[in-house]
């Protein structure tokens, strides 16, 4: 009996330990997560003087498991370019997550990975710039984002040629995104 008041006041006492050091840490976790989507956008987007995050627009999609993020950045009222949060879920191991920047002709300017979980040193060279720089410049109407292997224009990491057709499905993606919200700004 002593054994287990013993035990249920030690639990008690972690549990809401627990709780409160969780409560003093949301703040700060957010800021952070706040401060790095901030970075990400400057990275990926021309360069703009609104905020992005203040007007983001969420959509559904049936291709993402969350919604897609679409950022659209300004300078002066003029639209400067647009950056997408996409994902897939069918990485080595598991979730890629990227925002890809795109400028108002739909031509990619920067591609930055959020989320991943690839292989060290094999997978994870995604976020390398020897690769990331074969998207920089190109319009994916006339780019075809898929592997060599499948008949595209992207060449495939080494030894990761899965996290490659992951990276590309998401960046495909991204620019259907970016299509579909530029047709329906228009409308």
């Amino acid at each position: 009996m002593n054994m287990t008041i013993t035990l249920l006041v030690i639990t008690l006492i972690a549990g809401v330990s627990l709780g409160f050091i969780n409560d003093l840490t949301v703040g700060p976790k957010a800021q952070a997560k706040l401060e790095r989507k901030i970075s990400a956008l400057k990275n990926v987007l021309p360069e703009f003087n609104n905020n992005p995050v203040d007007d983001v627009k969420l959509i559904k999609s049936d291709f993402a498991k969350d919604s897609i993020e679409i950022y659209t950045a300004f300078l002066d009222k003029e639209q400067t370019g647009t950056a997408i949060v996409s994902s897939s879920e069918k990485g080595y191991s598991g979730l890629i997550k990227i925002m890809v920047g795109f400028n108002p002709d739909g031509v990619i300017k920067n591609i930055t990975v959020l989320e991943q979980k690839e292989t060290p040193g094999l997978g994870t060279k995604m976020k390398g710039e020897k690769f990331i720089r074969q998207f920089r410049g190109k319009h994916p109407s006339k780019y075809n984002l898929k592997v060599k292997k499948d008949q595209g224009d992207v060449d495939a990491l080494t030894g990761a040629t899965i996290t490659t057709r992951a990276f590309t499905e998401a960046t495909q993606l991204a620019y259907d995104v970016f299509v579909e919200n530029q047709i329906q700004s228009e409308n």
